[in-house]
């Protein structure tokens, strides 16, 4: 039987590497959505609207973002259910200067992008799908 490698946590000196936190974490994901090109800003909110973690610019108010976020989605999840319409998965908002997006991740959080309005959608959405899923397994489905 082969022998398997063991990899270890230890840094060259010798010394422990801390474990990122859960917010280091949701950092990395969102700046990771950079990548897809004419990105503008990501967040991570709570269904209540409090900020988990962001990706934003400084000139937009990250407060704001998660709470009118969070009143979209509960709003359309409302709607989507009184209509009987199944499960919502995503909320694409296109505006004059820019397109937000929320979707879920898990029970408890969302995930929210600003774009520019020429972004790829389909890319956009392959790529949020895959974030949301690593995000929610951070938090705890």
């Amino acid at each position: 039987m082969p022998e398997t490698k063991k990899f270890s946590t230890k840094s060259e000196k010798g010394l422990e590497k801390p474990e990122a936190s859960k917010k280091e974490k949701l950092t990395r994901i969102l700046q990771g959505l950079r990548n897809i090109g004419d990105m503008m800003g990501s967040a991570v909110i709570s269904t209540d609207g409090l900020l988990i973690a962001s990706d934003l610019s400084e000139s937009v108010d990250e407060d704001t973002v998660a709470a009118m976020s969070a009143a979209m989605q509960g709003a359309a999840e409302t709607a989507v259910s009184e209509l009987k319409q199944g499960e919502l998965r995503q909320i694409i908002i296109e505006a004059e200067k820019a397109k937000i997006i929320t979707i879920s991740s898990g029970e408890k959080a969302i995930l929210v992008i600003l774009a520019r309005p020429e972004i790829k959608l389909g890319l956009a959405l392959l790529e949020l799908g895959k974030a949301s899923g690593k995000i929610s397994d951070i938090l705890g489905g």
